[in-house]
């Protein structure tokens, strides 16, 4: 009896060891986050898809968006660009992976290496001939455990930017900056 109470006392203890281990290991995977934001930009559907091109954002983004074009020389606006931009220390490389204005969608894929990768989803509809509605969703996933803190607060920042996006555009489009 002596050695089946010590055999079930064991096999508690290494299920607890497991379960720590396993709670442990889930708590420190990369952080992954998903953001959307909507909001409403006074211009027509063909003018307000403009706006979202690396070079387009040029127009509302801030002096720190100032995109640097590896494809295609010189730079421009379509599905397939390639380009860094230079944010405080570190240096992103983004992929234009869909730029169809027409039908207002753009999409890239960013990453920072070794830290995060990003990918931006815009996409555009009519609410009038003179209003769009704009939808942008942010994913990002931390390359690892490191990056964690930079993702969340990424996704935070991401999730209360509508207004902001909303107000720099709406100056763009009246011709302040």
């Amino acid at each position: 009896m002596k050695g089946a109470a010590s055999l079930f006392l064991a096999l508690v203890i290494s299920m607890t060891n497991q379960q720590t281990f396993a709670t442990t290991q889930a708590t420190v995977l990369p952080a992954h986050v998903s953001n959307s934001f909507q909001f409403v930009v006074q211009a027509p559907l063909s003018r307000a898809a403009t706006l979202f091109g690396p070079e387009g954002e040029r127009c509302w983004a801030g002096q720190h968006w100032n995109p640097e074009f590896l494809h295609p020389q010189p730079g421009e606006d379509i599905q397939g660009a390639v380009f860094t931009v230079q944010q405080g220390p570190h240096k992103s490389v983004w992929v234009n992976t869909l730029f169809d204005a027409a039908r207002g969608r753009v999409q890239y894929v960013s990453f920072v290496p070794d830290t995060l990768v990003s990918t931006v989803d815009v996409r555009l509809t009519p609410v009038n001939p003179s209003t769009t509605s704009v939808e942008v969703t942010y994913i990002r996933t931390a390359l690892g455990m490191t990056a964690n803190e930079d993702v969340l607060a990424l996704g935070i920042s991401d999730l209360e930017s509508g207004p902001h996006w909303q107000q720099a555009i709406e100056r763009c489009l009246t011709g302040q900056r």
